[in-house]
């Protein structure tokens, strides 16, 4: 499998050069030159497959002979040997839970894919990779996990001050050894500006050996395809509707390829919350960035999401293509809470605020469906608690995580402060 820019489609290298570089030289994201199709004989198997096969599967040809197959398969045991239920919040709306990672994340399965892959090329490169990644919140930590103490890598986390929540800060501002967060004066948008900036300046890539864990790089968007295929399998005869918290829309785009490749998802809900880019794409064709927005729904405070640009490659830049296969809406702060608070009232259980914006968009769309619940509650549980009004179970992870010192270097916006300090490296 060969993979051409976004930006050039005669730009072309295999999977362990996507994943090495991170983001193209000309600035484009790395698409694979063809989606891979999935018989039937595979879909209709999935009940009887284990993750790890499922995973192994899917993501083979995209790999191609890049991995050794031993060494794919052991990388897809390591990535999703947690659990990954499909639960029934009622009669007719489910949610994939994708929080019982380390980092109670669905960024786990992405880092943790992606970092192997990493780990695995790096044998052969004797020169120390940077990893580059912004973050709205999970990202960072997810990353953090995935790469502490990876030999060969360093990682380097931007995060917008004040923008996420306290848990998610000490997730990736606490792990020390090879990983160094950076607080920055700004938005989630400023920090993916300086990254995405840093991959296309010539004298930092002279200097390190850069690449992205951002779902800009290859393994960690294709890798998200994974738990597609686990909620059809865990499916129990509800129509295949997705609902999908979306920021940067790495998630939902990883779905829409698995939908494109044959898994038999009848429909995408792209859940927003104030930040309504997509959104208004979808009303009247017209893609337009805005200064992201913040809301209690943080990892989805994106204003300029990256993976759009891959949307509308995986539909031939086909406006009406994509219109067919994704319907958004837009959930207030206000609704967020209020749709925590009915469904805990309901039916017992416990939305974060990313999958409250996911329920309450797919009941604008249907009754019925799947939600990805994409986080731990507890990583919000001032939200949540203010508006169940109990205290949100918390996992030993988080008690430990509670002792332990935020260490973070503040740096303002500016592209030019940023260089001097990985220039300093």
């Amino acid at each position: 499998m060969q993979y051409f820019s976004t930006n050039n489609r005669n730009h072309l290298v295999d999977f362990e050069m996507a994943v090495l570089q991170g983001q193209a030289e000309d600035g484009g994201l790395y698409f694979p030159e063809k989606v891979a199709k999935l018989d039937a004989g595979f879909i209709n198997a999935l009940p009887h497959l284990s993750n790890a096969e499922i995973a192994y599967q899917v993501i083979k040809p995209y790999v191609g002979s890049c991995i050794t197959p031993d060494a794919l398969a052991a990388i897809c045991n390591y990535t999703v040997d947690f659990e990954i239920p499909l639960i029934n919040i009622n009669a007719d709306v489910a949610a994939l839970e994708l929080y019982h990672g380390p980092t109670l994340a669905f960024k786990d399965i992405g880092a943790r894919f992606m970092s192997s892959c990493l780990s695995y090329f790096s044998k052969n490169n004797d020169k120390k990779t940077t990893v580059l990644v912004a973050t709205s919140g999970d990202t960072g930590s997810a990353v953090a996990n995935g790469f502490l103490n990876v030999p060969g890598v360093d990682v380097v986390i931007l995060y917008p001050k004040n923008k996420v929540s306290y848990i998610q800060e000490l997730q990736l501002t606490t792990l020390g050894h090879n990983i160094t967060a950076l607080e920055i004066e700004g938005t989630f948008d400023d920090c993916q500006s300086l990254v995405k900036q840093a991959f296309t300046d010539a004298e930092i890539k002279s200097h390190l050996a850069l690449t992205s864990a951002n779902s800009i790089n290859v393994a960690r968007w294709l890798s998200q395809q994974f738990y597609y295929f686990y909620a059809i399998k865990q499916n129990q005869n509800r129509p295949a509707i997705m609902s999908v918290p979306s920021g940067n829309f790495g998630n939902i785009c990883a779905g829409l390829l698995a939908k494109v490749a044959g898994l038999p998802i009848t429909k995408f809900v792209a859940a927003c919350n104030a930040n309504q880019v997509f959104m208004q794409y979808l009303e009247n064709g017209t893609y337009k960035p805005q200064q992201a927005i913040a809301t209690i729904s943080n990892a989805m405070d994106v204003g300029n999401p990256s993976n759009f640009v891959r949307i509308m490659h995986l539909f031939n830049n086909h406006y009406n293509l994509v219109k067919e296969a994704v319907v958004s809406y837009s959930i207030s702060d206000a609704e967020t809470k209020a749709t925590i608070k009915d469904v805990y009232q309901k039916y017992g259980y416990i939305l974060d605020p990313h999958g409250a914006v996911a329920y309450a968009a797919l009941q604008r769309y249907s009754p019925t469906g799947i939600i990805l619940e994409t986080a731990h509650p507890i990583k919000f549980n001032t939200t949540v608690e203010s508006a169940i009004n109990t205290q949100v179970p918390m996992p030993a992870s988080v008690t430990n995580l509670l002792r332990l010192k935020k260490d973070a270097l503040l740096l303002p916006k500016t592209y030019e402060t940023f260089k001097h300090y990985l220039m300093q490296r």
